[in-house]
């Protein structure tokens, strides 16, 4: 491999001549050899969103230069559009400030912008790029772009697929009448329109708990620099830059009145991640039922039949599994230990920082991620294809002891239990105990009992 020398303020480093970025880059890249996990694309792309902003701010503000706001804003363009792909290195397990990222993308975009100028030092990471920023109020930024856009344009339509193909099945469904459950025990009848109703509620109530936690993220620290008082940064810059990541986005994001707030609390990231975990709560529970009602095809429940997707063992011939449910509850149970770490995380800011922000980028993206996908994956190949058995829904409804219920108003609530408890005792029907019992006549059973309009 090929090197070049390139100097920060430690003195020089060997870099790969074919790779943009400078000394501070190598120094981490090389200090920090843990794990695998890399500072998410989410947390780049947002990062060349808020450098062209800064650049649009310092400009309009009179700190930089046409030529060179132009420059910066071209290769901020080219990050975006996925061009310098293999410049951004670092893993998470760094600095907890996100430093040595934001000084990557400084480096990044600094020595692309000077190759196109021929070599020409027209930028420099600290002076030009980072102009008017540090890393302390860049890479919250960058986190609040990252995870308000990422809620924005990949979960909540995932969850607007999901409630159309509820609306569907509901449609579909209606008029089939079962039995209900609770405690996983049988209980009084409910449409199967309604059960899906309730799962569709579900996504409906975590949706509107999303979009309450966006405009928290929506509010950004750029410009308040090293500790909050904006040192180094023109006034308005704040506010100027807001606008620009606006304008870059189509999201209306806003400056953080308060960047003393803004540097050391991740409560809105901590917030809005309590949001997808309900959620998740809510797509376990969710894809249970499904597995639940599907279980079979002979000994289970049996209720719906599911998508048969591919085989479900490498023993047992013709075995078909629930394996989009497995993989949702999978994901639900990774969420919920990303939001234990996140909240962990959020609650060790010291005096004007938070330095555990790098994983929270990585466990708050990681989760958005897998709850969009699970979501499209579970819909597409799952939930879409479900069918009833309306015959074993029937079936189950009419041997269920707790049609009971509907002879409390005229047996009163002791004798129905006493009718329900010989009935299972002696295998008979509910008619049967009822009217051995001496509780009612054969007649007025039939009048009163209708299972079908109990829900």
């Amino acid at each position: 491999m090929e090197y070049r020398i390139e100097r920060d303020s430690m003195g020089e480093m060997e870099v790969p001549a074919d790779k943009y970025w400078g000394a501070q880059t190598e120094r981490s890249k090389r200090n920090f050899k843990i794990g695998t996990e890399k500072m998410p694309d989410e947390i780049i792309e947002a990062f060349a969103i808020l450098k062209k902003a800064a650049a649009m701010a310092n400009y309009k503000l009179g700190k930089l230069d046409k030529e060179r706001f132009e420059l910066i804003s071209s290769v901020c363009d080219e990050i975006s559009e996925g061009r310098l792909e293999g410049n951004f290195p670092l893993v998470v397990w760094q600095t907890g400030s996100g430093t040595q990222s934001n000084m990557n993308l400084n480096e990044v975009i600094a020595g692309r912008g000077n190759e196109i100028k021929n070599g020409e030092k027209v930028l420099h990471p600290n002076d030009t790029v980072n102009m008017s920023q540090s890393s302390n109020d860049t890479f919250p930024t960058a986190l609040h772009i990252a995870a308000a856009t990422a809620l924005e344009k990949k979960l909540l339509p995932a969850i607007d697929r999901m409630v159309l193909t509820l609306k569907r099945l509901e449609k579909e469904n209606e008029g089939i009448i079962k039995s209900g459950r609770t405690h996983l025990q049988d209980a009084t009848p409910i449409a199967f329109s309604q059960e899906i109703s309730g799962w569709r509620g579900m996504l409906e109530a975590s949706r509107k708990q999303i979009e309450a936690a966006l405009p928290f993220l929506k509010e950004l620290a750029l410009g308040g620099t090293a500790v909050g008082t904006g040192l180094n940064a023109p006034e308005g810059f704040g506010e100027e830059a807001a606008k620009a990541v606006s304008l870059i986005t189509g999201m209306d994001f806003v400056s953080e009145p308060n960047k003393f707030h803004s540097l050391t609390s991740k409560d809105a990231v901590c917030f809005a991640h309590g949001a997808v975990k309900a959620l998740a709560a809510n797509m376990l529970k969710i894809a249970n039922d499904v597995r639940f009602l599907a279980s079979g095809p002979r000994c289970g429940l049996g209720e719906i039949m599911i998508p048969e997707n591919e085989p479900g063992s490498s023993i047992m011939p013709g075995k078909v599994n629930p394996t989009q449910c497995e993989a949702v509850t999978m994901v639900a149970v990774q969420v919920m230990g990303n939001d234990a770490a996140i909240g962990m995380a959020a609650s060790q800011g010291n005096f004007q920082l938070n330095v555990f922000m790098p994983v929270i980028a990585y466990n708050f993206l990681q989760s958005v991620r897998l709850m969009a996908d699970s979501i499209n994956s579970f819909n597409d190949n799952c939930l879409s294809g479900i069918t009833a058995n309306k015959e074993k829904m029937s079936s189950n409804l009419h041997n269920s002891l707790m049609l009971v219920t509907a002879l409390s108003p005229y047996i009163g609530y002791d004798n129905a239990a006493k009718t329900a408890k010989k009935a299972y005792k002696e295998n008979i029907s509910l008619k049967e105990a009822a009217t051995s019992l001496g509780f009612i006549t054969a007649e007025r059973f039939d009048e009163v009992f209708h299972p079908e309009e109990m829900v």
